[in-house]
């Protein structure tokens, strides 16, 4: 019989866990969904049983082979805990938690339940990864992207753009959730995957919109070998979405990763385009034949520090008005800094902070 399935959140994001449990039918079971707002009006997943949430699922006797929570952040620790508690498998959105404390105790509760927990880094699962590693080892990578991001993004949700709710940790900002990928990829291809492998982390944090959290952001990464990854981030720019980009340095050529499309860009312009797999689905894989996980929580350790370091650090600082612009053409107003995206790929690339690139909207130090 297929394995069972329980979608903890079936709005949002949830809803492309949706598609894809319909695409994968024939694999799997959608038994069950658990959210607040009941199950779809319409389409797949309208006819199953659902439950208010995750806990009042598991107490009505419902038992899961796999639990995909694609919740908000700040409810990951105490969803995925119980999830493995109660025996299944655990596919869990990025990222993992919102703490470092949580980190380390989901891994010991990984351990003593012998379950499997794939994190939804996507990007892990690109093919342009081993392409990558076939040119020799990162002497360094740098990554950086300049999206935009109206008020309505920001006032979605009462989490939204915020550090903290209540006394629990959130972290919503450019580098801890929606530009992760960009930096948990970067360390992914220096080889950094635990805690271990990090020895220093250098932030530079702005924010232009009315939120707690950052939204316009670098951040220098220092490897224990010494090598560092450099990630120049920002969800406010003056002109729509441009892929994010990772740059990868190696002793005997370089490459560009568009890793929201999966394709390199060599150093004689050629174009690779590579294909993605699916990381639930490698998760079936591995529960039929014992393949190793793409995107393990043990592995996004090295993220973790990050993120850990980001929700210790000081508010980010607040962008004089001067260098910010507001657009109200849209649905929605957005506020943007002026000529962000190119200092983002100048600051990333020279493996700089901000300030250090001379950026105008950053704060100068000595």
């Amino acid at each position: 019989m297929h394995p069972s399935v329980l979608l903890v959140g079936a709005r949002g994001f949830g809803v492309v866990h949706l598609r894809n449990l319909e695409r994968l039918r024939d694999r799997v079971r959608l038994i069950g969904l658990a959210d607040p707002h009941g199950a779809p009006a319409e389409g797949f997943g309208s006819g199953v049983p659902a439950w208010p949430s995750l806990g009042a699922a598991l107490d009505a006797g419902l038992d899961p082979d796999i639990v995909v929570i694609a919740t908000p952040t700040n409810t990951h620790f105490a969803l995925a805990e119980r999830a493995l508690a109660h025996g299944a498998d655990v596919y869990l959105e990025k990222p993992p938690v919102a703490a470092m404390e949580q980190f380390t105790r989901l891994c010991e509760a990984q351990q003593r339940s012998g379950r499997a927990v794939q994190i939804g880094f996507q990007s892990f699962g690109s093919h342009a990864l081993d392409a990558i590693a076939a040119l020799g080892p990162a002497t360094s990578v740098a990554t950086w992207a300049a999206w935009s991001r109206d008020t309505a993004y920001w006032t979605r949700s009462a989490w939204a753009g915020r550090r903290t709710l209540g006394d629990a940790p959130v972290v919503d900002g450019v580098l801890t959730n929606a530009l992760a990928h960009a930096i948990a990829t970067s360390l992914r291809i220096a080889g950094a995957h635990r805690a271990e492998d990090v020895a220093a982390i250098e932030l530079d944090q702005y924010r232009a919109n009315d939120i707690d959290a950052d939204d316009t952001s670098s951040v220098r990464i220092t490897l224990a070998d010494g090598r560092r990854v450099t990630a120049a981030l920002a969800l406010t720019a003056q002109q729509g979405e441009s892929a994010p980009l990772i740059e990868v340095r190696t002793a005997g050529s370089s490459v560009v990763f568009a890793y929201t499309d999966d394709d390199l860009t060599h150093p004689d312009g050629r174009v690779e385009h590579t294909g993605r797999t699916d990381l639930f689905e490698q998760l079936l894989d591995h529960r039929e034949t014992g393949a190793a996980l793409l995107s393990p929580l043990a592995d996004t350790g090295a993220y973790m520090a990050v993120l850990e370091a980001v929700r210790t650090a000081p508010d980010a600082t607040r962008i004089a008005a001067e260098h910010i612009g507001r657009d109200e053409s849209g649905a929605s107003p957005r506020v943007f800094v002026h000529d962000v995206a190119d200092w983002v790929e100048r600051t990333a690339k020279a493996g700089q902070l901000f300030h250090e690139a001379g950026a105008p909207f950053a704060v100068q130090r000595d």
